[in-house]
């Protein structure tokens, strides 16, 4: 790191996030290139080589960037529809809009979420895109492309669904893939765009939609195809009492029991939601190390329930955050969840005791590195560690009443992002994107929404 370009930040409070929740109330954090270099109490040291900038981050609380865990960012052109539907009804009243997606409305769908998420802290993003209809165009591509130019570390969980309304789910035929097809156009996509580096910028996942679209083979197949490829595999699981009833009618056992038959438990999985999750069912995540995306909003905006997240944390199962898709957390920001997660699982039989102000950031960090198994790389602030962090601006009248900037930033009003870095390099300044034109893409994500639902009410 010698010779690298220096980036100082002091005056600042830290919250690193690491394994003893290391704090400083007033410190500083260097950046060498792509890496955290050193941080600390005080004052940078004095001597460093290579300083191009210096930040007096007073009044802010610098962490570890947000890590978003589960996303569909195509539902950003069909948000506000269904909005008092259950999971199922839902579904059944998006799916033929969903049908009708194309490439150029997926990259302005990808281009909004994925802005949404970054001027909110988001260093690390994820979409779920299991949506191919036939003849849309590359798909995959135009989701990785729109991540790459934003700038923002991604992985993309390339889905599938091969049970259409013919066989008894609910997408229509045309709008999903052969066994055959799926598992061939997924390998062919982790071939293409998958990097294991540790400062990687883009990986895929395997990733099947759920047990009520996806077939029995191509849940077992796509697992022996991860990890044959050696990449992550990611679903949803358990997100209904819905759900439990057709795993239970359609495979004879519950979901958690059905993943285990296909190969679907262990270190390298992560599931969206986990809502309806008995003791046993907790207790095979967290023997197996299977990671669980939490996402409060979708799951109340739903009516799914509330999810035993202080008794996946307690039992040792690795959970992060997620979004989820905008078509059911209509904000598609990260850092609202970290509110909400706290204030929801107080609503459950844990009360005031659910969860605290700092296993929330937890859990929108770390708990996301692990889920998506990037714990090596970030979701800390520690040497070594790559440079991605944001600063929190609490010295406003939001905030700045409020002594401990933690307490500030998950109790308190939504904090404005004075500056967010991903691999070193910043991607937003005083709250507003430097790497895309927000105005722009407002009106893109609008012209290419009035087109789908022009297309759809055409059928």
């Amino acid at each position: 790191m010698a010779a690298a370009q220096r980036i100082v930040i002091e005056n600042c409070a830290i919250a690193t996030v690491d394994a003893d929740d290391t704090e400083y109330a007033s410190g500083h954090v260097v950046l060498a290139g792509s890496r955290i270099e050193s941080l600390g109490a005080g004052k940078a040291p004095e001597g460093l080589e290579n300083v191009v900038r210096r930040i007096d981050a007073s009044g802010h609380l610098v962490t570890p960037g947000l890590i978003n865990t589960h996303h569909h960012f195509y539902q950003w052109i069909t948000r506000g529809l269904a909005t008092d539907h259950n999971l199922f009804d839902w579904l059944v009243a998006l799916y033929p809009v969903w049908a009708r997606i194309d490439e150029p409305m997926v990259r302005a769908a990808a281009q909004g979420s994925l802005a949404m998420m970054a001027r909110g802290g988001v260093t690390t993003a994820m979409d779920h895109h299991y949506v191919f209809p036939r003849g849309s165009g590359d798909l995959s591509g135009a989701i990785i492309g729109a991540a790459r130019d934003m700038g923002v570390r991604f992985t993309l969980a390339r889905g599938s669904m091969d049970r259409g309304e013919k066989d008894g789910g609910l997408p229509p035929d045309f709008a999903v893939e052969t066994l055959d097809g799926a598992l061939a156009a997924t390998e062919e996509t982790v071939r293409q765009h998958h990097d294991s580096s540790f400062d990687s910028m883009t990986q895929v996942a395997v990733a099947p939609c759920s047990p009520f679209s996806v077939s029995t083979e191509l849940m077992r197949d796509g697992a022996q195809l991860a990890r044959r490829l050696g990449v992550r595999l990611h679903t949803h699981g358990s997100e209904t009492v819905e759900e439990e009833k057709f795993c239970h009618e359609l495979f004879g056992m519950g979901p958690t029991d059905y993943f285990e038959s296909t190969g679907w438990l262990g270190e390298d999985v992560w599931m969206a939601h986990c809502v309806h999750m008995n003791d046993s069912d907790i207790a095979a995540f967290a023997r197996t190390r299977t990671g669980v995306a939490h996402c409060p909003s979708s799951n109340a905006r739903l009516a799914a329930g509330i999810a035993r997240v202080p008794d996946m944390l307690a039992a040792g199962v690795p959970v992060g955050l997620g979004v989820d898709g905008t078509a059911s957390n209509e904000s598609g920001e990260l850092h609202t969840e970290l509110r909400n997660a706290l204030l929801i699982n107080r609503l459950g039989a844990h009360k005031e005791a659910a969860l605290n102000a700092r296993q929330a950031l937890r859990l929108g960090t770390y708990g996301g590195a692990q889920v998506l198994g990037r714990a090596a790389e970030t979701g800390s602030l520690e040497p070594g560690k790559l440079a991605d962090l944001v600063l929190w601006k609490l010295d406003t009248l939001a905030h700045a009443s409020i002594a401990d900037p933690v307490t500030a930033l998950v109790f308190g009003a939504a904090a404005p992002v004075t500056a967010s870095f991903v691999d070193g390099r910043q991607i937003v300044e005083d709250g507003r994107l430097l790497t895309a034109d927000e105005d722009a893409l407002a009106r893109s994500t609008r012209d290419e929404a009035q087109r789908l639902a022009r297309i759809a009410a055409q059928g």
